[in-house]
């Protein structure tokens, strides 16, 4: 039911590889507590495509232009009358790190690291951070069904080594509360009571990190 549940986080992030289910699960977490969606914008970049052909010769363009629309976005964040009910995005602004260390050169990644690092000074610090987790198969196979033609291209071996830097990331991260949710065998989208479940689970508050393992 649309706008019926309440969360104690105000600004909540939902994370995951390509294919995890982030915007999925935004976007219904949104529709139960009546926050306000804040998606990525990823189609709107020229280099994205390019990339997936190339990745070495259009890496640091599709970096630059993802870090400046995503920190372009998140300003929007800091709007005062925002958060008079929760907002829900669909990626965490560090984690775009994770495909700067993954992807760039070190020459690159020097330039790059000192334009993060300017950004991040400006970025509000999420509630919540969600992690959805998934074995390499299971998201090549979501990949497949959703069928974006810009990841008709995608390389198994690239979304292996995704998904192990993404792990790292997390096992590392304490900025915020942490959920890691494995979501192999938990489809929260068809099925009506996963989503219950996981929704219950995020009512109470908590600190550091917690992990959630459906089976």
């Amino acid at each position: 039911m649309e706008g019926s549940g309440v969360l104690p986080w105000r600004y909540v992030v939902v994370e995951g590889v390509i294919g995890a289910g982030k915007t999925s699960l935004t976007k219904l977490l949104a529709s139960r507590t009546g926050g306000t969606v804040n998606l990525e914008i990823v189609e709107d970049n020229p280099f994205l495509a390019k990339f997936y052909q190339d990745r070495s010769g259009f890496a640091f363009q599709t970096q630059i232009f993802f870090l400046l629309s995503r920190y372009r976005q998140q300003q929007k964040l800091t709007q005062p009358d925002l958060f008079s009910t929760s907002v829900i995005s669909d990626y965490l602004f560090a984690k775009d790190r994770i495909f700067a260390n993954l992807n760039l050169s070190d020459d690159e990644l020097t330039l790059y690291d000192q334009l993060a690092t300017i950004l991040e000074q400006h970025i509000l610090k999420p509630d919540l951070v969600i992690y959805l987790q998934a074995s390499t198969d299971v998201l090549m196979d979501r990949i497949g069904i959703r069928g974006r033609s810009f990841e008709r291209d995608m390389n198994r071996d690239y979304i292996d080594a995704l998904n192990s830097a993404y792990s790292y990331f997390f096992h590392h991260y304490r900025q915020t509360p942490l959920l890691v949710v494995n979501t192999n065998a938990f489809d929260f989208v068809n099925v009506p009571q996963d989503f219950d479940q996981l929704f219950e689970l995020l009512r109470e508050p908590f600190q550091g990190t917690r992990f959630f393992a459906p089976g």
